[in-house]
């Protein structure tokens, strides 16, 4: 399985002149936006990973992430000239798929909580069909939403309903077989001129094959697409590593941790930040034996 980074583009609310760089380059406490996303795929077991941006962010991100190898993945680069829909993701993506299954993950979203690995790992399973990742939010009505059935699958989804069906958004999440990008092909621009992912996801749900993974109480969910969102996303990151020790959104770790990359190579990640605390944190997974 392939994964497929939205970053930049659609979905950036945040007012331009306060951008000099895309937003998923800028800080969330203590690491780039795109480290979060990033992590959530490597947790999936997804290690090749196409970065879709605009081309005046693109060059900023290969200079950050490189090529992958030193998390022991591999990133691709492709430009989206213009944003014109999530689904146009999968089109850019389309080559670098190449008739495999992919995840498609928004650059600006951060996923928290027990379990989250083993959530994700069984959507990366699934052979057939879609699934989404929903999650319950107080304002339904500013997201696509999921209705659900009495046995909890998936009945009908909405694009920004004025009488949501439910109070399970769809999150900025997707996994999607070796057909989503052909779906995607196949969409039509809605009345806002958007390639919407409601719509691939509708196809999915018309075939019978559209899966849902709810997360619920223990989980968190960011779109940190406003400024306030940023700030809230950077207050709990923090709250949460001060108070446990440990990292959200740590590629270093993950790989680790997934056998990606030796404890010597981990040494070498560290040896780079010794004078931040982050680099500390990395050496002290081997002396803890964690």
């Amino acid at each position: 399985m392939k994964g497929i980074i939205l970053a930049g583009g659609s979905g950036t609310r945040l007012h331009p002149l306060t951008l000099a760089v895309s937003k998923q380059l800028m800080p969330v406490y203590d690491k780039p936006m795109i480290y979060y996303p990033i992590s959530t795929l490597m947790l999936a077991g997804i290690r090749e990973m196409l970065v879709i941006s605009t081309p005046h962010d693109l060059p900023h991100f290969k200079k950050v992430l490189g090529d992958g190898s030193a998390w022991g993945v591999s990133f691709a680069y492709a430009e989206q000239p213009r944003p014109e829909g999530l689904a146009q993701a999968l089109t850019i993506g389309r080559a670098f798929v190449a008739g495999e299954p992919c995840c498609l993950i928004l650059g600006d979203n951060i996923f928290y909580g027990q379990g989250l690995a083993a959530k994700l790992e069984a959507a990366a399973a699934r052979e057939r069909g879609a699934t989404m990742f929903c999650y319950q939010v107080r304002d339904p009505e500013r997201y696509g939403v999921a209705e659900f059935d009495a046995s909890g699958q998936p009945v009908g989804i909405v694009e920004k309903p004025e009488r949501p069906p439910s109070r399970w958004a769809i999150t900025g999440l997707y996994f999607f077989d070796a057909n989503g990008p052909d779906i995607a092909t196949r969409v039509r621009p809605s009345a806002r001129g958007e390639l919407e992912i409601t719509d691939v996801l509708d196809a999915y749900l018309q075939r019978g094959n559209l899966h849902a993974e709810r997360l619920g109480r223990g989980a968190a969910w960011l779109d940190t697409g406003t400024h306030e969102a940023m700030m809230d996303a950077a207050r709990f990151v923090e709250v949460i590593e001060r108070r446990q020790g440990l990292k959200i959104g740590c590629p270093e770790e993950v790989a680790w941790r997934q056998g990606w990359i030796s404890d010597a190579e981990l040494v070498a990640l560290a040896e780079g930040l010794d004078k931040s605390g982050y680099g500390a944190y990395l050496r002290g997974l081997l002396e803890a034996g964690q």
